[in-house]
């Protein structure tokens, strides 16, 4: 019997992608509250289902959703992300060394990329898969955790790894700008990272759609003095162009 319903509860979570207790409790009623929720928890163990407040929800659901953010995402400011990214091309050449950082933005620029002898580093899984499409690139995939999200890779074995890698040039993304809170990210290991990688590279060039603009998350990883190269999509408030140009910043 406990087989049996569990079945039934796997396969109601499963169609309808998500069960409230109380819901599994009316399917149920000789079934005390306590059981159910062990029934949860079985299920959970057997990686079909994702408990949260007050119920469960099937992992298929979840994944996605996830998915369907990030996918979201990606397709925002197309045009914008596009032409951020041919302006970033004409960084590229043989014979450096490259950091991408994780990102959209960053996406449309791995696809782009020539299929030449280039030494690429980077936190973006999907990036780094992107990029051993072509035969020629060299790719190195930073070690730690990845942000379901955003799809990035960060954490203290992502520090470790920068320490003993040379950047010659860093294209590095951001979720906010603005003059009094710098270019800002909305996590901490992130954040840390990006640090990490700006004081490593030779050339940081960093690439934002205009939409960033005075919008700010919890962390600065960096301020305009600490990149050489703004790249977007449209000209500049006058504000920040003067800024800029007063720390020698080149914008694109």
């Amino acid at each position: 019997m406990k087989i049996r319903r569990r079945e039934i509860i796997n396969a109601y979570i499963q169609n309808k992608g998500e069960a409230k207790l109380k819901e599994l409790e009316k399917m149920f009623p000789e079934v005390s509250a306590m059981t159910l929720r062990r029934d949860l928890n079985y299920l959970e163990e057997q990686g079909h289902i994702i408990r949260v407040r007050g119920g469960a929800k099937s992992v298929n659901s979840v994944s996605s959703l996830k998915e369907d953010v990030y996918s979201m995402r990606a397709m925002e400011n197309v045009d914008a992300k596009m032409k951020i990214a041919r302006k970033a091309l004409e960084y590229v050449e043989t014979g450096r060394s490259y950091y991408i950082d994780a990102g959209t933005t960053m996406m449309r620029l791995s696809k782009m990329l020539p299929d030449k002898n280039l030494s690429i580093l980077t936190n973006g899984p999907n990036i780094a898969l992107e990029i051993v499409k072509n035969n020629n690139p060299s790719v190195m995939l930073v070690g730690g955790y990845i942000n379901r999200n955003n799809l990035s890779i960060s954490g203290v074995n992502s520090l470790n790894f920068i320490k003993d890698i040379n950047v010659d040039i860093a294209f590095m993304a951001t979720s906010g700008f603005s003059l009094e809170y710098g270019f800002t990210c909305g996590d901490s290991n992130e954040c840390e990272l990006k640090r990490a990688v700006i004081k490593k590279a030779r050339k940081v060039i960093l690439l934002m759609d205009v939409s960033k603009i005075d919008k700010n998350m919890p962390f600065t990883f960096a301020t305009l003095d600490d990149i050489h190269i703004l790249i977007c999509d449209k000209q500049l408030p006058e504000r920040i162009v003067d800024a800029a140009q007063k720390l020698g910043v080149i914008i694109r």
